[in-house]
């Protein structure tokens, strides 16, 4: 019996001193979906930084895009549940799965920390005819499909965001995905007449002057978006928020998780974080793994049901 006891507190200690030691074998990984450039790698970037700091080792971004999303997440769920790999995720984990692009749900993972929000909006070059929201959709009532609105990819919260808001209005349009590095670059050229997009993506356009916001698909303003009228303000009722944290391989032990979560925290409340978010358009929003683990759960019904009403869950 002795012998016993002693060979489980042998174990205690071993596990203990693999938590205490944690992350010192190696830099970190994080899995954006998304390539260099869009709002996804820009706002992951500023959080890895500031990780990197708070941890005392590196954090790494690499981007593995693609299919909306799967191509990460499957990545980053056939890691080990150690800590190390990270992913970078959003509401494309319930969109990508609901849409048949990815074989497992957000129960693959296990929650770290939510990270910020932002608004999906929707935008066309500051030459528009249009300025409003209402505007566009008068005439594509008037003009079924003629015109042409782009989005992040077939699956994408922004495709999702735009379906969302034809449903609403009772308009069709002819639907462009692109690639989410170019469908900013293909407002600008005129290679299509307005785009649903996150704020991010955004921010430098519109600071020059060559892109005006006509609506934020929110309930309310946002505080970081002051100026931009909501959906529901020009009478559509629409609510399509993003939101984006890091999540783990499931089964990745508890201290591990609080480590990550604490230097989430550590990194959001910074003063250099709060900064950068609000001149790129996005708003901190830290939850802890308990708390964002209940949001994810809730919103993966609501977006099952969405996808449902708007024809686009297989």
């Amino acid at each position: 019996m002795k012998v016993f006891v002693f060979f489980l507190a042998l174990l205690a200690f071993h596990a203990g001193a693999q938590d205490v030691s944690y992350p010192q074998k190696g830099p970190l990984e994080i899995t954006v979906l998304f390539p260099a450039g869009t709002s996804a790698d820009v706002t992951a970037r500023m959080l890895a930084e500031g990780m990197s700091k708070a941890l005392g080792q590196r954090v790494l971004v690499v981007n593995r895009q693609g299919a909306g999303g799967a191509i990460g997440y499957r990545h980053v769920a056939s890691q080990k549940a150690d800590g190390y790999s990270l992913v970078w995720n959003s509401n494309s984990i319930s969109t990508t799965y609901h849409s048949g692009s990815l074989p497992f749900d957000y129960q693959a993972f296990d929650a770290v920390a939510r990270v910020l929000v932002e608004s999906p909006v929707i935008a066309v070059r500051a030459d528009s005819r249009w300025r409003t929201l209402n505007d566009l959709i008068l005439e594509a009532k008037a003009k079924p499909k003629l015109i042409t609105v782009g989005h992040s990819g077939i699956g994408s919260h922004t495709h999702i965001s735009l379906a969302a808001l034809l449903y609403a209005a009772g308009a069709e349009v002819n639907e462009v995905p692109f690639g989410a590095a170019q469908v900013v670059p293909s407002l600008i050229g005129g290679h299509v007449d307005a785009l649903v997009q996150l704020p991010a993506a955004l921010s430098g356009p519109v600071k020059q002057g060559q892109v005006r916001l006509l609506a934020a698909l929110i309930p309310n303003r946002d505080p970081a978006l002051p100026d931009v009228p909501t959906a529901r303000e020009q009478g559509f009722d629409v609510s399509v928020e993003a939101w984006r944290g890091i999540a783990v391989p499931h089964g990745t032990p508890r201290p591990v998780i609080s480590v990550l979560e604490a230097a989430i925290r550590t990194t959001v409340e910074s003063g250099e974080f709060q900064k950068a978010s609000e001149n790129l358009g996005v708003r901190p929003a830290f939850l802890p793994a308990g708390t964002f683990s209940e949001l994810i759960a809730k919103e993966d019904v609501a977006l099952s049901r969405l996808m449902l009403l708007i024809g686009l869950k297989k």
